[in-house]
């Protein structure tokens, strides 16, 4: 069974359309598939249909934005119920305020001598609701400008380098309120990547268990073995359930791994696809 339970499209920052994702999971071998755009569940219900036609279960899912204690961290929603209206209004307000955040790291990307930065990112998106980070690295690159995107988030978009703009994203608690409002299961997104110190991710494993949270990512994008021993003992430590994803968001992107195709969890996980139903 081959399980990917991350993944976007071009409703968020992804390369493939809903269906496009579906298809190319399956042809891969993926059997278990969550479409997770980040703040949008509008892929969902094209990404279902192909999933029945090509036989993959898929999962509703959605990549929520938050703010904790100064930084941006992901909460993963799993099973969640879509027209859910409380979840609906939390996801439209996130989005509203993307535009807001282009504009101040084009402003201060000018003032670095990179113009045209709010024109050549929109340029970038599929859904200019939905613009993020991945949209101005890719104009960054497309303009010549850095050679590759891992080098626009290290020199100018990454949180505390200098064109990076703090925003304020949604609170833990009300994100996992929401998701569990929606019937869904919330899952704390590539963890291994936030540059957390150990008491950091303490704090913020105990919060996010104390306010209804139930998972982590033990695998995310390409992640190694390392990795994966590492959150599997955290996620037994913390009596979280372990999930896994690709993270695709396109080929060749420097951080996610092959769409549909996750490595299996070391045998101290409990899954978090158990608890799920289509």
């Amino acid at each position: 069974m081959s399980i990917d339970l991350h993944c976007h499209s071009t409703i968020s920052d992804g390369e493939l359309t809903p269906e496009e994702v579906v298809q190319r999971a399956h042809a891969n071998g993926c059997t278990m598939l969550a479409l997770t755009d980040h703040d949008h569940t509008g892929g969902l219900a094209a990404a279902r249909k192909q999933a029945e036609l090509c036989g993959i279960q898929l999962i509703n899912g959605v990549e929520i934005s938050v703010s904790w204690r100064g930084r941006t961290i992901h909460i993963v929603g799993l099973n969640i119920a879509p027209e859910d209206e409380l979840l609906q209004t939390l996801l439209l307000r996130l989005r509203s305020g993307r535009l807001q955040r282009l504009q101040a790291i084009a402003s201060k990307l000018e003032k670095k001598g990179i113009r045209g930065a709010y024109e050549g990112t929109l340029a970038q998106a599929t859904n200019i609701d939905m613009v993020t980070r991945t949209h101005i690295a890719d104009f960054l690159v497309n303009s010549g400008h850095v050679n590759k995107k891992a080098d626009a988030f290290r020199k100018y978009l990454a949180d505390g380098k200098s064109c990076s703009v703090r925003h304020q994203w949604a609170e833990l608690t009300e994100v996992v309120a929401a998701i569990r409002h929606a019937g869904g299961i919330a899952v704390i997104a590539h963890p291994m990547r936030y540059e957390l110190s150990a008491t950091a991710r303490r704090n913020l494993f105990s919060e996010f268990k104390a306010c209804g949270g139930v998972a982590i990512e033990v695998h995310s994008g390409r992640s190694g073995l390392n990795d994966r021993l590492n959150y599997a003992l955290m996620a037994q430590q913390f009596g979280f359930l372990a999930s896994c994803g690709s993270d695709f968001h396109r080929d060749g992107d420097f951080g996610g791994g092959l769409l549909g195709c996750c490595p299996e969890l070391p045998p101290i996980c409990v899954p978090v696809w158990h608890h799920l139903t289509d």
